[in-house]
Protein backbone atom coordinates (compact mmCIF):
# COMPACT_ATOMS: atom_id res chain seq x y z
CA UNK A 1 0.00 0.00 0.00
CA UNK A 2 1.18 3.36 -0.68
CA UNK A 3 1.95 5.96 1.88
CA UNK A 4 2.77 9.65 1.95
CA UNK A 5 5.66 10.14 3.63
CA UNK A 6 6.74 13.87 3.31
CA UNK A 7 7.30 16.07 5.20
CA UNK A 8 4.56 18.11 6.98
CA UNK A 9 5.64 21.55 7.67
CA UNK A 10 7.95 21.24 4.47
CA UNK A 11 4.89 20.05 2.18
CA UNK A 12 2.16 22.72 4.17
CA UNK A 13 4.70 25.55 3.07
CA UNK A 14 5.96 24.27 -0.21
CA UNK A 15 1.69 23.80 -0.89
CA UNK A 16 0.79 27.38 0.63
CA UNK A 17 -1.67 25.66 3.31
CA UNK A 18 -1.42 25.61 7.28
CA UNK A 19 0.02 22.69 9.12
CA UNK A 20 -3.15 23.34 11.31
CA UNK A 21 -5.01 22.26 8.49
CA UNK A 22 -3.72 18.55 8.94
CA UNK A 23 -4.24 18.51 12.42
CA UNK A 24 -0.76 19.98 13.32
CA UNK A 25 -1.07 23.40 14.95
CA UNK A 26 2.25 23.54 16.90
CA UNK A 27 4.16 22.80 13.48
CA UNK A 28 5.87 25.88 11.67
CA UNK A 29 8.95 25.71 9.27
CA UNK A 30 10.89 29.08 8.87
CA UNK A 31 13.55 27.41 6.46
CA UNK A 32 13.35 30.18 3.22
CA UNK A 33 10.50 32.28 3.94
CA UNK A 34 10.44 33.86 0.80
CA UNK A 35 11.95 30.61 -1.27
CA UNK A 36 8.28 30.89 -3.03
CA UNK A 37 7.85 34.11 -3.74
CA UNK A 38 10.48 35.03 -6.53
CA UNK A 39 9.03 33.88 -9.70
CA UNK A 40 5.52 34.04 -11.21
CA UNK A 41 4.02 30.63 -11.44
CA UNK A 42 2.36 29.22 -14.59
CA UNK A 43 -0.79 28.13 -15.06
CA UNK A 44 -0.12 24.86 -15.22
CA UNK A 45 1.58 25.19 -12.23
CA UNK A 46 -1.32 26.72 -10.17
CA UNK A 47 -3.80 24.09 -11.21
CA UNK A 48 -1.05 21.27 -9.96
CA UNK A 49 -0.42 22.76 -6.82
CA UNK A 50 -4.43 22.58 -5.88
CA UNK A 51 -4.50 19.30 -7.38
CA UNK A 52 -1.59 18.11 -4.65
CA UNK A 53 -2.73 20.65 -2.32
CA UNK A 54 -5.67 18.02 -1.69
CA UNK A 55 -3.87 15.51 -2.44
CA UNK A 56 -1.74 16.26 0.54
CA UNK A 57 -4.55 16.90 2.83
CA UNK A 58 -6.89 13.81 2.57
CA UNK A 59 -3.87 11.44 2.29
CA UNK A 60 -4.95 10.03 -1.25
CA UNK A 61 -2.76 8.92 -4.13
CA UNK A 62 -2.80 9.31 -7.42
CA UNK A 63 -5.00 6.91 -9.55
CA UNK A 64 -7.77 7.03 -6.39
CA UNK A 65 -7.86 10.49 -6.66
CA UNK A 66 -8.12 10.50 -10.64
CA UNK A 67 -11.01 8.00 -9.96
CA UNK A 68 -12.76 10.55 -7.55
CA UNK A 69 -12.78 12.72 -10.06
CA UNK A 70 -14.25 10.64 -12.58
CA UNK A 71 -17.18 9.90 -10.77
CA UNK A 72 -17.73 13.72 -9.75
CA UNK A 73 -17.51 14.77 -13.25
CA UNK A 74 -20.45 12.00 -14.03
CA UNK A 75 -22.77 13.61 -11.05
CA UNK A 76 -24.85 16.41 -11.47
CA UNK A 77 -23.46 19.59 -10.14
CA UNK A 78 -20.30 21.54 -10.49
CA UNK A 79 -17.61 19.16 -10.62
CA UNK A 80 -14.97 20.59 -8.39
CA UNK A 81 -17.52 21.10 -5.55
CA UNK A 82 -18.37 17.23 -6.07
CA UNK A 83 -15.18 16.12 -6.03
CA UNK A 84 -14.31 17.94 -2.63
CA UNK A 85 -17.87 16.66 -1.24
CA UNK A 86 -17.21 13.18 -2.11
CA UNK A 87 -13.71 13.04 -0.70
CA UNK A 88 -15.04 14.52 2.38
CA UNK A 89 -17.04 11.31 2.61
CA UNK A 90 -14.26 9.49 3.36
CA UNK A 91 -13.94 7.21 6.14
CA UNK A 92 -10.48 8.45 7.87
CA UNK A 93 -12.33 11.94 7.09
CA UNK A 94 -14.85 11.85 9.02
CA UNK A 95 -13.12 9.63 12.12
CA UNK A 96 -10.86 13.16 11.94
CA UNK A 97 -13.73 15.16 11.87
CA UNK A 98 -15.67 13.83 14.80
CA UNK A 99 -12.30 14.27 17.01
CA UNK A 100 -11.36 10.72 17.22
CA UNK A 101 -8.07 11.29 16.00
CA UNK A 102 -5.73 14.12 16.01
CA UNK A 103 -4.91 13.78 12.25
CA UNK A 104 -6.13 12.54 9.06
CA UNK A 105 -2.76 10.03 8.88
CA UNK A 106 -3.50 9.17 12.19
CA UNK A 107 -7.29 8.65 11.52
CA UNK A 108 -6.42 6.31 8.65
CA UNK A 109 -4.07 4.46 11.02
CA UNK A 110 -6.75 3.68 13.28
CA UNK A 111 -9.06 2.65 10.61
CA UNK A 112 -6.25 0.20 8.98
CA UNK A 113 -6.21 -0.97 12.20
CA UNK A 114 -10.04 -1.75 12.95
CA UNK A 115 -10.96 0.25 15.56
CA UNK A 116 -14.08 1.72 14.11
CA UNK A 117 -17.24 0.10 13.02
CA UNK A 118 -19.96 1.31 10.43
CA UNK A 119 -23.36 0.35 11.37
CA UNK A 120 -22.10 -2.03 13.45
CA UNK A 121 -20.00 -3.67 10.80
CA UNK A 122 -16.25 -3.58 11.40
CA UNK A 123 -14.68 -1.57 8.49
CA UNK A 124 -10.74 -1.26 7.86
CA UNK A 125 -10.36 0.26 4.51
CA UNK A 126 -10.20 3.81 5.06
CA UNK A 127 -11.86 5.09 1.62
CA UNK A 128 -14.52 3.60 2.38
CA UNK A 129 -17.12 6.16 1.42
CA UNK A 130 -19.80 6.83 4.54
CA UNK A 131 -23.90 7.66 3.50
CA UNK A 132 -25.91 9.49 5.14
CA UNK A 133 -27.46 7.87 7.90
CA UNK A 134 -24.48 5.97 8.48
CA UNK A 135 -23.79 5.30 12.38
CA UNK A 136 -19.41 5.57 12.89
CA UNK A 137 -18.39 4.01 16.19
CA UNK A 138 -15.30 3.11 18.11
CA UNK A 139 -15.57 -0.44 18.27
CA UNK A 140 -16.11 -2.39 21.64
CA UNK A 141 -13.04 -3.83 22.38
CA UNK A 142 -11.09 -0.67 21.58
CA UNK A 143 -12.79 1.70 23.95
CA UNK A 144 -11.12 0.32 27.10
CA UNK A 145 -7.89 1.35 25.35
CA UNK A 146 -6.12 4.81 26.97
CA UNK A 147 -6.18 6.35 23.55
CA UNK A 148 -9.73 6.35 23.25
CA UNK A 149 -10.43 6.84 27.07
CA UNK A 150 -8.90 10.51 26.35
CA UNK A 151 -10.95 10.73 23.70
CA UNK A 152 -13.88 9.53 25.72
CA UNK A 153 -13.18 12.66 28.84
CA UNK A 154 -12.22 15.31 26.42
CA UNK A 155 -13.44 15.07 22.68
CA UNK A 156 -13.42 19.41 22.36
CA UNK A 157 -13.88 18.82 18.23
CA UNK A 158 -16.00 20.81 16.83
CA UNK A 159 -18.28 19.15 14.25
CA UNK A 160 -19.46 19.94 10.89
CA UNK A 161 -23.15 20.63 10.31
CA UNK A 162 -23.40 17.39 8.55
CA UNK A 163 -22.01 15.33 11.28
CA UNK A 164 -23.69 15.22 14.76
CA UNK A 165 -21.01 13.62 17.55
CA UNK A 166 -22.29 10.68 20.23
CA UNK A 167 -22.79 11.67 23.83
CA UNK A 168 -20.29 9.04 24.72
CA UNK A 169 -17.85 11.07 22.43
CA UNK A 170 -16.64 7.65 20.77
CA UNK A 171 -18.53 7.84 17.53
CA UNK A 172 -20.86 9.37 15.74
CA UNK A 173 -23.78 9.92 12.74
CA UNK A 174 -23.66 10.86 9.54
CA UNK A 175 -27.20 13.35 9.42
CA UNK A 176 -26.87 14.97 5.92
CA UNK A 177 -24.44 15.37 2.43
CA UNK A 178 -21.24 17.60 3.18
CA UNK A 179 -21.41 20.88 1.37
CA UNK A 180 -18.67 23.21 -0.36
CA UNK A 181 -18.92 25.32 2.50
CA UNK A 182 -18.40 22.51 4.98
CA UNK A 183 -14.50 22.22 3.25
CA UNK A 184 -12.20 23.72 6.34
CA UNK A 185 -9.63 24.65 4.18
CA UNK A 186 -9.03 27.45 0.88
CA UNK A 187 -9.00 25.58 -2.26
CA UNK A 188 -9.63 26.53 -5.88
CA UNK A 189 -10.83 23.81 -7.05
CA UNK A 190 -12.03 25.02 -10.69
CA UNK A 191 -8.60 24.81 -11.40
CA UNK A 192 -8.34 20.61 -10.59
CA UNK A 193 -11.14 20.87 -13.09
CA UNK A 194 -9.34 22.43 -15.53
CA UNK A 195 -6.09 20.54 -14.87
CA UNK A 196 -8.11 17.33 -15.61
CA UNK A 197 -10.06 18.89 -18.76
CA UNK A 198 -6.86 19.54 -20.83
Amino acid sequence: MAKNRQPIAKRCRALGISPAVMGYAGKKSFRNPNGNSRRKKSEYSLQLTEKQKVKFIYGIMEKQFRAYYEKAEKAQGKTGSVLLTLIEHRLDNVVFRLGLASTRREARQLVNHAHFTVNGKKVNIPSYLVRVGDVIEVKETSRSSNRFKAIAENNSAVVPKWLEKASDNLGGKVIAEPEREDIDFPVEEHLIVELYSK
